[in-house]
């Protein structure tokens, strides 16, 4: 088996001139045959001046080369696509899948023994792991880490939860221009993740806790040298795979790293976001995520971690707390500890190393959890066939059990235009509904899920409503919100048949969501209905995504890059 330069040779239709080559060309950057002839690492740079959140992949990168050199393989740096939350359009979620085609093939197409992938901000770290998994070369994932937190008059301040929290009180003329001005400056006061247990973060948790990367990773604040410390680590690590040809993502995942991933989400209080990043790196395997007992899981699994928007801490006080090895460590039976890591290590050893930390609160023990259930809900009904999904952790409890009046906005933009009208006819105890924002309703599913509280509430005290659509919510956000609603109303999703003043009843403990209105009307209104016609996906990228795009249940990646491909 070819391995080093020799690997994955260009077509030539002659072997030996393909790889004369190829170190013709590869020599004009200095290389000496020492180097060439060594295993190689491949390490993605995901830096870009759009995305803020990767700022420190420079100083990741030449650690990890450091580490690779030092265990005596050669390190090749590859760019591949970069995508930052705020600075995608229509949204990340969009960019997701052509990331994990870009980074697969990238892997594929370049001679390397083992990948580095280094990543971070919400869509990157699922991306690279679904490609990683799928070209199935050994790969240590390194997250980029959560940013330090802000201070503004006194309070500790976090990207994003404050600033939604803020945000709102703004909207609520509760703070001024000024004050908001200021709070902009101090939100972010560092590059890296959101220091909140939003997407990222949560993706982090889920990477370390399927063994794909080395212990404290998830945790380390982005700017310190502790992340570059692990980073040289992982570069050796990453030697080591190379030279060892393995393990491989396919002889390391297995149906328990999956099902303690989903245990870790749910303890963790994880973002909503992560059940279908999940989803989807399962589906590039031969393992899947069974939503009904994701569900179940939820009702064993406490939630541990006391950390924004469901509880009050920031990622860094979670990493000096002894980050992901104690909270599995107070997990444990609930994980199989027996799963490999990339280090070699089982998670039963790293949890031997885990480190006790007198005082902290941060991480609790099962018997003092902050939430007595898992952070995520399963809900199904008439609305959600396929499935739906609250964040109930981070929810308010009197909403959990709620029937309202149907407020219907027909997409993001008729949102946007009305909400504020002081002429729109909503109160407190209305459910605000938002279609055509899924997967090919918007396109790409936005994160448009955390409808503000209309203006006029918000002025008079109202906090928090129940509101439901067939988008996605920022793991940072809070409030009862159901979202994922499966089918989407674009596809013909019982969403699209809601009227405005029809019931809907929501019973979180009961894990419904129903439309209160009798199946002959339904089918009245069903036969009645027109699909709308996408404008947007006639070409390129726009056309492969609405022509092969999967719903939320399962994992919204692109129907033929599952493990098995189309059909």
């Amino acid at each position: 088996m070819a391995d080093g330069l020799r690997k994955g040779l260009t077509s030539y239709g002659d072997a030996g001139f393909s790889l004369f080559l190829r170190k013709v060309f590869i020599k004009a950057m200095g290389y000496s045959d020492d180097a060439l002839n060594r295993p190689i690492v491949g390490i993605t740079n995901t830096y870009s001046d759009y995305n803020p959140c990767h700022g420190n992949v420079p100083q990741i990168l030449e650690a990890v080369k450091r580490g690779v050199m030092l265990s005596g393989a050669m390190p090749m740096v590859f760019p591949t696509i970069s995508i930052a939350e705020s600075f995608s359009h229509p949204t990340s979620m969009y960019l997701r899948n052509l990331m994990a085609m870009d980074t697969e093939e990238m892997i594929r197409a370049q001679p390397m023994d083992a990948v580095v992938v280094i990543g971070g901000c919400d869509k990157t770290l699922p991306a690279q792991i679904m490609a990683a998994v799928s070209a199935d070369l050994p790969t240590v994932v390194i997250p980029v880490g959560p940013m330090v937190v802000g201070h503004h008059k006194g309070e500790v301040l976090g990207a994003c939860t404050d600033c939604r929290r803020l945000w709102a009180k703004y909207r609520a003329g509760e703070i001024d221009d000024d004050e908001i001005e200021a709070v902009n400056g101090r939100l972010a006061p560092s590059v890296g993740t959101c220091m909140v247990m939003g997407t990222a973060s949560t993706m982090a948790c889920i990477t370390e806790s399927l063994g794909l990367s080395l212990p404290m990773s998830a945790t380390i604040p982005a700017p310190h040298a502790e992340r570059f410390r692990l980073a040289e680590a992982s570069g050796k690590v990453a030697a080591e795979l190379a030279k060892a040809r393995g393990p491989k993502p396919s002889e390391l995942l297995r149906k328990s790293s999956f099902r303690n991933a989903q245990v870790v989400l749910q303890a963790i209080g994880g973002s909503t976001n992560g059940l279908i990043h999940l989803t989807a790196i399962a589906n590039r395997t031969a393992h899947r995520i069974d939503l009904e007992a994701f569900d179940r899981l939820g009702r064993e699994v406490p939630v541990l971690i006391d950390l924004k928007p469901t509880g009050a801490h920031y990622m860094e006080h979670f990493h000096h707390a002894g980050g992901l090895p104690k909270l599995i460590a107070q997990l444990g039976d609930l994980i199989d500890l027996d799963a490999r890591t990339i280090t070699g290590a089982t998670l039963r050893e790293v949890v031997a190393r885990a480190e006790e930390v007198p005082g902290q609160d941060v991480i609790r023990a099962r018997k003092n959890p902050i939430k007595p259930e898992g952070g995520l809900a399963v809900l199904h009904g008439n609305l959600a066939p396929r499935g739906a999904v609250i964040k109930h952790a981070a929810a308010t409890a009197k909403l959990l059990q709620h029937t309202g009046r149907a407020v219907v906005f027909e997409s993001v933009e008729d949102l946007t235009q009305r909400l504020d009208d002081p002429a729109l006819d909503v109160g407190p105890d209305d459910v605000l509904v938002l279609r055509n924002a899924g997967p090919k309703g918007a396109p790409g599913m936005p994160e448009a899920g955390y409808l503000p509280i209309p203006k006029k509430l918000a002025r008079a005290g109202v906090k928090d409503m129940v509101r439901i659509s067939d988008a996605r919510m920022s793991g940072t956000a809070f409030g009862t919100i159901v979202l994922h609603i499966t089918p989407e109303s674009a596809v013909g999703g019982p969403l699209a048949l809601v009227k405005n003043g029809d019931m809907i009843r929501l019973d979180v403990a009961g894990r419904s969501i129903d439309l209160l209105v009798d199946d002959a009307e339904l089918a009245r209104r069903r036969n009645a209905m027109k699909l709308p016609t996408p404008d947007w996906a006639r070409r390129g990228y726009s056309y492969l995504f609405n022509e092969t795009i999967l719903q939320a249940d399962e994992g919204c990646d692109f129907d033929f890059m599952r493990a098995k491909g189309k059909g």
